[in-house]
C-alpha cells in the first residue's frame, strides 16, 4: 500500500513539474532514479533508430542517382528545343489544349490567325525565347535575387542541371548553370555545389530530421573588362590637405546582382559566437539550391508557363486555410467559454486537492 501512495504521489510531482516549465527536457531531471535509466535505455533505442533513418536518406540519394541518369536523355532533349537546335515533329507537338483551341476555331479564323502570327513574328523565333529569364521572373525566390543588369546575361542562359557526387562520394549535388558564347564572360558553365549530409549531429542527435544541406561552393566567373555586374564603379574626388589640389580616385564596390549566387559568403569560425544575419544569408542560399533541384530543373516548362506556381500558390493557400481554421476554433472555445456562466464566476486564487 505505502509503495502505490508513494507512486501516485511522484505521478502527481510530474504533472506539475510539466505544467510549470516550458518544454519537456526539465521532466528528466526530477525523475525517479529507477525511471531515469530506463528512460536512458528508450534514448539509446532512439539513437538507432536515428541512424537507420540516416541509412533511409542515403539510400533516397542512391536513388535519387539513379534516376537522374534516366532523366537526363529527356533534359537533353528540353535543351536541344529551347535552344532551337532541333525542331520537334508534329506529333511531339500535339497536346490537348491545342486540339480544343483548334475545335473553337472556324476555317477562316484559323487562316486568319496564321496570317496575323506570320505578320508580326515576321521571321520565326528560334526555340524558345528567354525560356529560363521567364522562369526567374516567373519564381518570386528568383526574381528577388534579379537586378536589371541580369537581364541580358541569362537571356544567354541555354540549360540548368543537376550532377549528384558519385557513388561512394561525400554526399553532395552541382548546379550547373550553361551558357551559349556572350560577351559579359567567357566561362561555358558555371557551377555551385552543395555538400550535404545525412546522419545525426554527434552533439545533438535527436534533432535529425534527414538530409541538409550544410556547405556550398561557387565558382570563379571569368568576366570581360567592364562587364562585372557584381560591382559597379564609383569616382570620389579627394582634395590634397597641404597643396589644396583634388583628384579624382576610381573605385569598385559590390552591388546587387543575381551572379553573386557563384560567390557564397563562407561561415567564419572565429570567436565561435552564432552571426544571425550569417545563418539567414547561408540558410537562403541553401533553400534557392535545393529549389533548383527539386523544382526547377525537373519542372522548367512548368514553371515558364506559370502553371507550376499556380499549383505552389494553391498550396500555400490551403496551408493557410489550415492555420485560420485553427484560430477560429480556438477562437469559437474561448467564446463558448465566455459565454458559460460557471467560466464566468470568480475563481479561488489556488485550487488544493482534496
Amino acid at each position: 500500500m505505502d509503495g502505490r501512495k508513494g507512486e501516485g504521489k511522484g505521478k502527481a510531482e510530474l504533472i506539475m513539474a510539466g505544467d510549470t516549465n516550458e518544454g519537456f527536457p526539465s521532466i528528466e531531471s526530477v525523475l525517479p532514479k529507477a525511471v531515469k535509466r530506463r528512460v536512458h535505455a528508450l534514448k539509446k533505442l532512439q539513437l538507432q533508430c536515428a541512424h537507420i533513418e540516416a541509412k533511409f536518406y542515403e539510400e533516397i540519394h542512391e536513388l535519387e542517382r539513379k534516376y537522374a541518369v534516366l532523366y537526363q536523355p529527356l533534359f537533353n532533349k528540353r535543351r536541344t528545343v529551347v535552344t532551337g537546335a532541333v525542331e520537334p515533329t508534329d506529333e511531339e507537338c500535339e497536346w490537348n489544349s491545342d486540339r480544343e483551341e483548334d475545335e473553337d476555331l472556324t476555317e477562316g479564323l484559323k487562316k486568319k490567325a496564321v496570317l496575323e502570327e506570320k505578320s508580326e513574328l515576321g521571321e520565326a523565333p528560334k526555340g524558345i525565347p528567354e525560356f529560363w529569364l521567364t522562369i526567374f521572373r516567373n519564381v518570386p525566390m528568383l526574381s528577388e535575387m534579379l537586378q536589371e543588369h541580369d537581364d541580358p546575361i541569362l537571356k544567354h542562359l541555354q540549360d540548368i542541371t543537376v550532377k549528384f557526387s558519385e557513388h561512394g562520394q561525400p554526399m553532395s549535388f552541382t548546379l550547373e548553370f550553361h551558357f551559349e558564347p556572350n560577351s559579359y564572360f567567357s566561362n561555358t558553365v558555371l557551377t555551385k555545389l552543395y555538400k550535404m549530409k545525412a546522419e545525426p549531429d554527434a552533439a545533438d542527435p535527436f534533432s535529425f530530421e534527414g538530409t541538409e544541406i550544410v556547405d556550398c561552393e561557387g565558382c570563379q566567373i571569368s568576366w570581360q573588362k567592364g562587364k562585372d555586374v557584381t560591382v559597379k564603379t564609383i569616382k570620389k574626388k579627394q582634395k590634397h590637405k597641404g597643396r589644396g589640389t583634388t583628384r579624382t580616385v576610381t573605385k569598385q564596390i559590390p552591388q546587387d546582382s543575381f551572379f553573386n549566387f557563384f560567390n557564397p559568403i563562407k561561415e567564419t569560425s572565429g570567436d565561435g559566437e552564432v552571426d544571425e544575419d550569417l545563418d539567414f544569408t547561408l540558410a537562403a542560399d541553401f533553400e534557392v539550391g535545393h529549389f533548383f533541384r527539386e523544382r526547377i530543373v525537373p519542372r522548367a516548362v512548368l514553371y515558364f508557363t506559370g502553371e507550376a506556381m499556380e499549383e505552389d500558390m494553391s498550396c500555400d493557400e490551403e496551408e493557410y486555410e489550415e492555420g485560420d481554421e485553427e484560430q477560429d476554433e480556438e477562437g469559437d472555445e474561448d467564446d463558448e467559454d465566455d459565454d458559460d456562466p460557471k467560466t464566468n464566476e470568480p475563481q479561488p486564487a489556488e485550487c488544493k486537492q482534496q
